[in-house]
């Protein structure tokens, strides 16, 4: 048997797979019939540590259309919670094909890989999110087939796990990332990512939004706060300052009146902080079709991983 692939960020995947799984993402989307049966008979374990819609949705979604089984696991409800981290993953990858497992912490999904002897995913931790990013790039290639790789994407808000991920895709791609981050800190930063994004030439940073939005074609936001910190009344010190710090950078239709942009949004949204909820409602939004590409992404990345895995 071959040496098992994961996807725990883009690091370890060489420009040429991405661009193969993005083509293959773009084919499954066209061709959702032509993958129903893929996955009988086979399972997918869903580890959940932090809380989730899409990523929930999506790959239980899109294993069922596949033709598999989805098991979902509450982190707190199981003994990943009790015992080591890799002797869990070793015991579940004897029963399964495939693991995705949405950790808070990049070095517990580390530790759980090595304990697997089946493909894990990352489904978003600390540091990464790359079926989001995976997802993004699906997004802008089926709004621009025919010139995706000339448009300029930019990126307003904190830097975090969402934009390490799309550092590291759009420099795979050769994709041109503008980054407007007044909040960036050090802990949050994957300097080899951006290392290698600037050797590159790839990325860019902008602290002048106007003038970022102007030049982008996609205008991509996320949340200032993290979700799990968002509605926690120990974190509301830190998130007042965080929304008096971002709120210039808000996308807003007086941000986007000289731009031409579409705009992106990775959800959950928080409308009235980083975006408003007419931006969110406007012609020129894709978040919805961006969010419905995650089902996509995700079931190329399973077909993927598995396809040299028995």
């Amino acid at each position: 048997m071959s040496q098992v692939k994961h996807l725990i960020s883009w690091k370890d995947w060489t420009d040429g797979e991405i661009q193969e799984l993005l083509d293959f993402a773009v084919y499954v989307k066209k061709n959702r019939v032509y993958f129903s049966g893929h996955m009988s008979g086979r399972s997918l374990a869903m580890l959940f540590q932090k809380t989730s819609t899409r990523t929930r949705v999506s790959f239980e979604a899109g294993m069922t259309e596949l033709g598999g089984h989805a098991i979902f696991l509450d982190w707190m409800a199981s003994n990943f919670l009790l015992s080591d981290i890799d002797f869990e993953g070793k015991y579940l990858s004897s029963n399964v094909a495939i693991i995705m497992a949405r950790l808070k912490k990049h070095e517990d999904l580390l530790v759980l890989k090595s304990g697997s002897t089946v493909p894990v995913i990352n489904g978003c931790c600390n540091l990464f999110h790359p079926c989001q990013s995976l997802a993004d790039i699906l997004t802008i290639v089926m709004d621009s087939p025919n010139d995706w790789k000339k448009k300029q994407v930019c990126y307003i808000g904190v830097h975090n796990n969402v934009a390490n991920s799309l550092v590291e895709i759009t420099a795979a791609l050769g994709i041109h990332l503008i980054l407007v981050t007044p909040i960036a800190a050090k802990e949050s930063i994957v300097a080899e990512a951006i290392d290698r994004a600037q050797k590159k030439g790839t990325v860019s940073w902008e602290m002048d939004v106007h003038k970022a939005v102007s030049h982008a074609d996609y205008v991509y936001t996320d949340t200032w706060v993290d979700m799990e910190f968002f509605n926690d009344p120990k974190y509301q010190k830190e998130k007042e300052e965080r929304i008096q710090m971002m709120m210039p950078y808000q996308v807003n239709a007086d941000l986007m009146k000289h731009s031409k942009a579409k705009v992106m949004h990775d959800m959950p949204i928080h409308a009235g902080y980083e975006i408003t909820r007419e931006m969110v409602e406007s012609d020129r939004s894709i978040i919805f079709t961006q969010a419905e590409n995650r089902l996509d992404a995700q079931k190329a990345v399973i077909l993927k991983l598995l396809e040299n895995h028995q």
